[in-house]
């Protein structure tokens, strides 16, 4: 969540609230919906390590709003973050660990492991499809995130066949 909202705060100040609601227009409904009080205290980790500033902004008939901005430290951070490598393979899947050693440790027999690890691939397909059936069309970036997960949702199940292939 830090490199996100401090991304975010490249385009100019703003406060928690506006910065959950970016997020939200941005990733659409199939990203899960940001907790505002996670935000706020990402916020206050942000600030004490100096990669942003806030300030107590006053409103009529409201109590004062905190707004942060990004400073030079932030910039730097966001910077770094876009210039790395997201992800490495996923070698440590906790599915395959559980798959492994459910049969040696004799809690379950391995094909039914698998299938009922396919039935939650298939059921997040299906949330997934009416999401993106439902999803503001103009969303370009919800629609690729959505899009996103249906491939790598595919890639999965067709793992799984492998795996049952070869363990089962």
């Amino acid at each position: 969540m830090r490199l996100p909202l401090l991304a975010l705060l490249v385009n100019g100040p703003a406060h928690g609230y506006e910065l959950k609601q970016a997020l939200e227009a941005l990733l659409g409904a199939a990203y899960p919906r940001p907790n505002v009080g996670q935000i706020y205290v990402t916020l206050g980790r942000l600030e004490k390590a100096g990669l942003i500033e806030g300030e107590d902004v006053e409103q009529q008939d409201r109590p004062n709003k905190r707004t942060y901005r990004i400073t030079a430290a932030g910039r730097e951070a966001v910077e770094a973050w876009f210039e790395d490598a997201t992800v490495e393979p996923r070698v440590r899947d906790e599915f395959f660990m559980k798959l492994v050693l459910a049969a040696r440790a004799g809690a379950t027999n391995q094909v039914a492991l698998i299938d009922r690890q396919r039935r939650h691939y298939l059921k997040s397909m299906r949330e997934l499809s009416r999401l993106a059936a439902s999803e503001d069309h103009d969303n370009r970036v919800a629609h690729l995130l959505i899009e996103g997960a249906l491939l790598h949702l595919r890639a999965d199940l067709e793992w799984l066949e492998r795996c049952q292939e070869d363990l089962g």
